[in-house]
């Protein structure tokens, strides 16, 4: 046996035939379903009306939201994967300097676990006008820097910019907590043989510590991106997409297309667009790390 459990073919498959029929009926079936309702016309009520590709050249070609959405949700997934290298530095610091790091750790982490509404709100108080209490433009006036103050979630042009922020500040602890993770597994006996042959400090993370941390940080890289990819709540009680459409991104276009317009085939076509356009992402950022393996070997 040399150590080894043998667990017959039939014991396996009963074990992983409920994850699967789950992920099937809720995951699968749905998208099988979206994708099928995108090439109807539907209001959601009476008989879908077949139009084959329709809403998909409508999408591409008539809609005036669409890309410009397409555009915000690349932005957040940028701003999302700017977390990655400061998550790395505050990990290895923590490791390195700070007894009982936990703490911190589940500190930064907390904002994860908080309701996206009080989230939501926290944030819009704190964008506020002065005139309403708003802290940020109150600090700003405090500190002499009142021409930097602006209406953050009101203006068309800033207002994607400081929901990538909060969206940063909410997700950094979840990724802090993944390098921290990573950056404990690695043996302390790596760092003292290095350490004998002068490899301290910064040369030791930069030829021990970022190799090893490799698969760890790729795993924060697709988090980040798929994640930013179909970022909604928080957008949708902050925002709603407004105002005049400037912080639309691809899921809540389609939020409001099926819901509030009733589209619900079109909708359909824009929900198949997002799955596919997250498949992609993840084959894309699989086959780059793959290539960056393989060249740095």
């Amino acid at each position: 046996m040399n150590g080894v459990l043998r667990v017959s073919k039939g014991t396996i498959a009963v074990f992983v035939l409920p994850c699967l029929l789950f992920y099937l009926a809720f995951v699968f079936a749905p998208i099988l379903v979206s994708v099928y309702y995108s090439f109807m016309e539907w209001s959601g009520m009476g008989e879908a009306k077949f139009i084959g590709l329709e809403n998909f050249i409508v999408m591409f070609t008539q809609d005036a939201v669409f890309w410009p959405s397409v555009l915000r949700t690349l932005y957040i997934s940028v701003f999302s994967l700017m977390q990655i290298p400061i998550a790395v530095v505050v990990a290895i610091l923590l490791s390195r300097y700070v007894r009982r790091a936990n703490f911190l750790v589940s500190s930064y982490f907390l904002p994860v676990i908080l309701s996206v509404v009080v989230i939501g709100q926290l944030w819009k108080a704190i964008y506020n006008p002065a005139a309403l209490g708003g802290m940020l433009n109150k600090l700003l006036t405090s500190i002499g820097l009142e021409s930097w103050t602006r209406t953050w979630l009101a203006d068309p042009d800033i207002a994607i910019f400081a929901l990538c922020f909060v969206i940063f500040w909410q997700f950094i602890g979840y990724h802090v907590l993944i390098q921290f993770t990573g950056v404990q597994n690695i043996s302390s006996d790596i760092y003292e043989a290095a350490s004998i042959d002068g490899a301290e400090g910064f040369k030791a993370d930069r030829y021990i510590t970022l190799p090893l941390l490799a698969p760890v940080i790729k795993i924060s890289v697709v988090l980040a991106v798929i994640g930013s990819l179909k970022a909604f709540d928080l957008i949708v009680v902050m925002t709603g997409g407004g105002p005049a459409d400037s912080t639309q991104v691809i899921s809540t276009h389609m939020y409001l297309m099926t819901f509030n317009s009733f589209k619900y085939g079109y909708g359909s076509a824009i929900s198949t667009f997002l799955v596919v356009f997250c498949l992609v992402m993840t084959v894309l950022l699989n086959w780059m790390f793959k290539r960056a393996e393989a060249s740095a070997s």
